[in-house]
């Protein structure tokens, strides 16, 4: 053992014994307790961010816990390798997609495994394999069997940027989840999979979901959007077609004045065909959904249809009104209109003079006036016109029994979940495994003729042709009939949503190994970005079921227990050009002047020129305030970062980067390793633990050590609060370097401390432990089979006790005493004490109030100060 601690050169020493003996290679196991430990799959965008390095340290921090506790544990590790990224970069850099994505692999990969992660490479994954997406088609042509995907026309979420389709889950705030553009709407033909289907059972499995973040579930249960109403049947004047119409408050219908529909509603795209005005408007709108700037004055945007519906209850006649409200909230295609109740149909019925119909206040009878910010609320008591000595609940139940007698109205559940879009027109993806014959009918493609290769692609030209191919450019044989076979890729999420199934057994020759997928599942811990909530995370848990109801899985949901890590943090530099635009400047170029706590004072250039301090902000390329994980690991180890990282915050709140920080870490395991290289040097070293010569303060530092295992386990394990298990631990080095020397006990006490220390420490820095307890073990050539501590119930049991000593009820001092000496014992103890003796001294002690094992109080002469 060298003098210093050299972090680069007992990592590459002690990854090589771990390579050698394929130590995190594992296979199943009856005999062992399963532990299933995964991280999302990363997309080799081409070096490692400070975001990869947190995800990755927690789960591999889990799976090396629970490895020592025994347990068969599964971490394994893939490339989610698809996806418009590698397809953009290879448009600007005029390479192949393929060859662009296996260089970020491979130069990912070699980042992963200076970290030291302990996954089982023997199964790892890459989507953009024939081998890996041959099953996924397989998949997709047994769900068209079975009718839960479907193909049609559709108005969807189109982003102009990236030129794709998008799933409303990647709609955020009516922006496109990758680049933020405003999304239009497209009328084309999509492949869809029957998610609405499953929202039932997705809603009422959240319950089940105990270990997962509340967050996470009250956004999952927002997202689904059950809501129970009804389908009311509207007849249109002078038509045979109806309206159905779903509503939660059939209490409202006679407040009703006018009926809503959306531009691309069936209804409007009928009436355009022979309105002019109409198609006129429907372009319009459009055109401003285009305009992020103009976004706003769609707002209550209005076509009269000339059309009109009758009331199911009054046989009063209803105008038909397309109405651009629904274009922006994107809930509904059609609404019933009550302006004296929704703001917005009150705003909407005032721009164009529309009827609106006061509500009585039943107290005094008397009509609210309704101006433009002001409308009747819910729990207002309501005069609902058809039974005014009803009270509310009753008139609900009064108009809603009325129309499901004449039935006018079905009771309906309603979602706000919509089918998944899975068509994306991009060409790096997997190919959608259908095609169409002459006579446009759609064929799965059979088993024998998968996977459906993507072509090879080398330059920009290859690329935009790909992407400019006609349907019927496509053509193929099956069963010896010509077809076209379909041009349009998957949706990336498709790849993400059964990899971790894969991982059970990456090798077998069928979509699942069903014996491996049961022994494994479900994911005993998962960890990845909240930001996933509404889209992987319901995603992955239909898939699963899909997988269950097809017999290729037992369990009903794919993970346990999640943990979603914080963002990481770092400071960021800007200055503003002369087009008032911020230039953002890294880090590194900047000269900081800062006061005594830390807080930036100034910042400018090296030449001087003075920057604007954006804060502490998430890592970004953009904002150019990255840190390069490969260059802090060669400048203070990888052990140090993992430390760091699980130390710095709470794994579920951001994370603020700072040098200073790793500085910390870094002291901490230098004087670890100094005092560990001390202690080796002994030459007592091999003394045998005796307890029962132990002095009082042996006891307590070994007392103190195996409580603190106690805690760290429930740190680590129960609370997952990883930042306190290292508190726990760096107090505890501070105890035991502090102890007096006071007999040879010392130094087998010295041992077993620092042998708990390093154990306990593993998880977090696998390196420096693995190497100091191969040290202290004496044996260089042993597989990697450290195994959690187990506390001694016997050196937890507490030989003495701290009291308080008071005067006259003050407390003057704390002292430790056996806890079975006498209360006249004691005194005798306390009286010898110099703080206590200057008290009474010359006083008479008048009382003594004893509570065993907390104070002694002694009350004497009124005149001590």
């Amino acid at each position: 053992m060298k003098k210093t601690y050299q972090p680069e050169e007992i990592e590459k020493y002690v990854q090589n014994i771990w390579h050698k003996n394929n130590t995190f290679k594992v296979t199943e196991n009856k005999e062992k307790e399963k532990y299933y430990c995964l991280a999302m799959l990363p997309y080799p965008s081409g070096n490692l961010h400070m975001g990869h390095v947190r995800n990755y340290t927690i789960s591999d921090v889990i799976a090396r816990y629970q490895r020592m506790l025994g347990k068969n544990v599964l971490h394994p590790m893939g490339w989610d390798a698809f996806g418009l990224p590698a397809e953009e970069t290879a448009i600007k850099n005029n390479i192949s997609p393929k060859l662009w994505t296996y260089r970020n692999i491979e130069k990912m990969k070699k980042q992963l495994q200076s970290l030291g992660f302990s996954y089982d490479w023997s199964r790892e994954i890459t989507t953009c394999e024939p081998n890996f997406y041959k099953w996924e088609q397989w998949f997709f042509t047994k769900l068209y069997k079975k009718k839960l995907v479907y193909k049609k026309i559709s108005f969807v979420n189109w982003c102009p940027t990236d030129k794709t389709v998008l799933a409303n889950e990647q709609v955020i705030d009516g922006c496109c989840w990758r680049c933020n553009t405003k999304i239009t709407l497209r009328n084309i033909p999509q492949w869809f999979i029957k998610t609405k289907q499953y929202a039932e059972e997705l809603l009422n499995n959240i319950e089940k979901l105990k270990y997962w973040p509340e967050k996470v579930k009250k956004m999952q249960k927002n997202w689904i959007g059950r809501s129970k109403g009804l389908n009311i049947t509207f007849n249109i004047v002078n038509s045979k077609k109806k309206l159905i119409i779903f509503t939660t408050q059939p209490d409202l219908l006679m407040e009703a004045t006018y009926i809503s529909i959306s531009p691309f509603h069936e209804l409007t795209q009928k009436l355009a065909k022979k309105n002019q005005e109409i198609k006129k408007f429907i372009k319009k709108s459009y055109e401003i959904m285009n305009l992020k700037s103009l976004i706003n004055s769609i707002k209550n945007l209005g076509k009269n249809t000339e059309r009109y519906v009758i009331h199911p209850l009054t046989n009063t006649p209803l105008p038909i009104w397309i109405n651009n409200n629904l274009l922006i909230d994107n809930v509904a295609n059609e609404t019933i209109s009550i302006p004296s109740y929704n703001q917005n149909d009150l705003s909407f019925a005032i721009k164009y003079k529309l009827k609106i119909k006061p509500v009585t206040d039943k107290s005094n009878n008397s009509f609210p006036k309704i101006i433009k910010d002001n409308t009747i609320k819910k729990n207002e008591s309501l005069n609902l016109r058809l039974s005014s000595n009803l009270n509310n609940e009753e008139n609900v139940l009064s108009i809603s029994d009325q129309l499901l007698k004449k039935g006018i109205a079905q009771r309906k559940i309603n979602y706000k979940l919509k089918d998944w879009t899975v068509s994306r027109q991009r060409y790096w993806g997997t190919p959608i495994p259908m095609a169409t014959n002459k006579k446009n009918e759609i064929i799965p493609i059979p088993d024998d003729q998968l996977p459906i290769l993507l072509p090879e692609i080398n330059n920009i030209q290859e690329i935009q042709n790909f992407l400019k191919k006609e349907k019927k450019s496509n053509q193929i044989n099956i069963n010896g009939q010509p077809v076209f076979q379909e041009i349009d890729t998957f949706d990336t999420f498709m790849e993400s949503s059964w990899y971790y199934v894969r991982y059970t057994d990456p090798h077998f020759n069928a979509m699942v190994n069903t014996k491996s997928a049961n022994y494994w599942l479900p994911i005993d811990q998962y960890v990845g970005g909240i930001e996933h909530a509404t889209m992987h995370l319901i995603y992955i848990r239909l898939y699963h079921k899909l997988l269950r109801d097809f017999g290729l899985v037992n369990s009903n949901e794919p993970i346990k227990k999640l943990l979603c890590q914080g963002m990481v943090l770092s400071e960021a530099f800007y200055y503003l050009t002369e087009k008032k635009q911020r230039h953002w400047i890294s880090p590194k170029l900047v000269q900081i002047k800062r006061d005594e706590y830390g807080k930036i004072l100034q910042a400018c250039t090296k030449d001087g020129k003075k920057i604007i301090y954006a804060g502490m902000i998430k890592m970004s390329k953009s904002k150019n305030n990255g840190i390069e994980p490969e260059l802090i690991i060669k400048k203070y180890g990888a052990d140090t970062v993992r430390l760091f990282i699980m130390f710095a915050a709470p794994v579920d709140a951001s994370l603020e980067w700072r040098e200073s920080g790793i500085k910390g870490i870094y002291r901490f395991l230098q004087k670890l390793w100094k005092l560990i290289y001390h202690h080796v040097k002994q030459k007592n070293i091999d003394i045998s633990l005796n307890p029962k010569l132990f002095t009082e303060q042996q006891k307590k530092i070994r007392c103190k050590l195996h409580k603190t295992i106690i805690k760290v386990s429930d740190d680590i394990n129960r609370r997952q609060t990883f930042n306190t298990a290292i508190a726990a631990i760096m107090e505890l080095v501070n105890s035991v370097t502090k102890k007096n020397k006071e007999n040879e006990q010392d130094v087998p006490l010295m041992q077993e401390a620092l042998i708990i220390i390093i154990k306990m420490l593993y998880p977090f820095t696998p390196h420096f432990s693995f190497f100091t307890w191969q040290i202290l073990k004496k044996n260089s050539n042993i597989p990697d089979e450290i195994l959690w501590p187990v506390p001694d119930k016997e050196a937890m049991l507490e030989t003495s006790n701290i009291i308080a000593i008071q005067i006259n009820g003050k407390t003057r001092c704390k002292i430790s005493v056996n806890i079975n000496l006498s209360k006249e014992q004691i005194l005798s103890q306390v009286k010898k004490n110099p703080r206590i003796l200057k008290f009474i001294k010359n006083n008479k002690i008048n009382k003594i109030i004893y509570i065993p094992k907390k104070i002694l109080n002694l009350v004497i002469s009124e005149n001590i100060k």
